[in-house]
């Protein structure tokens, strides 16, 4: 009984073992914590690659019924910090905050979630509703055509007059090429 004591007295002195939060100030998560998943929706393609990978299913994808564009939702209860979201995303639109609060009581299960709207334009030739290109990854893809890239005007084609158009710029290299190799007479 007098050891029991003697450990009681030495913790009641020493304070106590667990996070003073909220009451008190906490300690700050490393750089590299896994936190809240986050989706940018200017970077989205909308792919689904983050829906498909997500091990506990916390990700959907869904396209609205006015036809205007896609929700993206992450469900942060059900998310297991994975980041295979983030691993995986091919523009790197999802990524994993250092927001480690994660508890939340019982009755807000259904609200703790964010959710990302991302609109639908209409391709600049034929019109057909579409996710615009992010400039980023057009850059990325149309870099190596040169000075005759417009990223402005490549980021507002669908993906079938994107390939149309570079159908014909390459018929055009291809027209030139020919004329400066025939032989003159």
């Amino acid at each position: 009984m007098v050891g029991f004591l003697k450990v009681l007295f030495k913790n009641v002195l020493s304070g106590p073992t667990t996070d003073p939060y909220p009451l008190g100030p906490t300690f700050i998560p490393p750089a590299r914590f896994r936190g809240k998943v986050k989706i940018d929706p200017e970077l989205c393609m909308g792919c689904g690659i983050c829906k498909h990978v997500c091990a506990s299913g916390a990700i959907s994808i869904g396209q609205r019924a006015d036809q205007s564009g896609f929700d993206i939702t992450v469900w942060h209860n059900s998310c297991c910090l994975c980041a295979n979201c983030r691993v995986y995303c091919p523009v790197k639109a999802a990524s994993l905050s250092n927001d480690w609060h994660n508890a939340h009581p019982q009755e807000q299960k259904f609200e703790w979630l964010e959710r990302q709207f991302v609109p639908y334009v209409s391709c600049a030739v034929c019109g057909v509703k579409m996710r615009q290109l992010p400039p980023a990854v057009a850059k990325k893809l149309y870099a190596p055509h040169g000075k005759d890239f417009d990223p402005e005007h490549v980021v507002r084609l669908c993906p079938k007059c994107r390939q149309v158009e570079d159908a014909k710029k390459h018929l055009l290299e291809v027209a030139k090429h020919e004329h400066n190799e025939t032989p003159e007479a």
